[in-house]
């Protein structure tokens, strides 16, 4: 894929770890950082020299070339500014950060520069890609489809209190972090169809709400339940049944399974070198992205069809 012409935002870890991914399969991405501390770090990582400035300058300079494709990897607070900053210049194909933007605001109107340019952008969920996941797909599609799933995001508020992050970046965090669990749950189980929702309490660092609980029907028809207790001790968690089987990712990059009639639960042995050997899921995902398959990749279109779900687990919509 060396002919392949690609611009990577952002200098930080996650960018590093894509350039990992780049470098593997033979392309040499454009590197645009921010900070010279940033770049200094990313450059002694990977070897890849990196523009220093900040995206808007680079894009100023009409001497740089400007490929069709992009990844946005850059701070919370700047991924939506990011993708529209580049939707706006012409790049056609984006695959960005989750959850696509800073709030839901931001959000929707990503979706919308991407339909006005008529470009199209992805949304990096890449638990999707774990070989964990994908090993549950062939499961459920043996067992003829999924018949109930539950899961639950509870995030470690004493751990995160105390992350120094840009303004408002905390209080966005239901959004930027927990909806990767939420995210792998629907994808497996089906997108919501209805839906009640229950969410009360609230940190200092998320006002919104800290315990949740909620159930519903997925379009395929199974049901579903969550919870989620920011203020007491909790994981994240998916567990998702079959006719024949339970399906257990608790810690989500592991498959157990209980079979029907057994109450043993024994691990799935996978062959999981890429989720080792690369940051979880992410050598599939860029792979995806280059290969435009939106079957599994989200686009920013179904991530605005989620919002709504989204906000109301939150405790947003009452």
């Amino acid at each position: 894929m060396t002919n392949v012409s690609i611009l990577l935002v952002g200098a930080g870890p996650m960018a590093v770890e894509y350039a990992k991914v780049f470098k593997a399969i033979g392309i040499a991405p454009i590197v645009v950082g921010r900070s010279e501390a940033s770049a200094q770090k990313f450059t002694a990582e990977t070897g890849i020299a990196v523009s220093r400035g900040g995206l808007d300058a680079w894009l100023a300079d009409s001497n740089h070339f400007l490929p069709e494709r992009a990844v946005v990897a850059v701070g919370e607070k700047w991924v939506g500014a990011s993708a529209k900053a580049l939707l706006t210049h012409g790049v056609r194909q984006l695959l960005v950060e989750k959850p696509g933007g800073f709030d839901a605001d931001d959000i929707l109107s990503v979706n919308n520069a991407a339909a006005k340019q008529r470009a199209t952008v992805y949304v990096g969920y890449n638990r999707r890609f774990y070989a964990s996941v994908e090993a549950a797909k062939r499961i459920i599609a043996e067992d003829g489809g999924v018949t109930s799933f539950n899961f639950e995001f509870t995030e470690w508020s004493h751990v995160i209190g105390p992350i120094e992050k840009e303004e408002g970046v905390k209080e966005q965090w239901f959004l930027s972090n927990s909806t990767h669990v939420i995210d792998l749950a629907f994808y497996l189980g089906g997108m919501p169809q209805e839906m009640s929702a229950y969410a009360q309490g609230g940190l200092a660092w998320h006002p919104t709400s800290s315990i949740f609980a909620g159930a519903g029907r997925s379009v395929h028809g199974a049901l579903f339940s969550y919870q989620a207790n920011w203020e007491a001790p909790g994981r994240w968690g998916v567990e998702v049944l079959t006719r024949k089987h339970r399906l257990i990712f608790r810690p989500i990059e592991k498959l157990q399974i209980q079979k029907i009639g057994s109450v043993a639960i024994e691990m799935v042995e996978v062959d999981d070198s890429l989720d080792k050997d690369f940051k979880p899921g992410l050598y599939k995902q860029v792979h995806a992205f280059l290969a435009e398959e939106s079957n599994v990749l989200p686009t920013i279109s179904e991530q605005v069809s989620m919002l709504d779900w989204y906000l109301q687990i939150r405790g947003d919509v009452k």
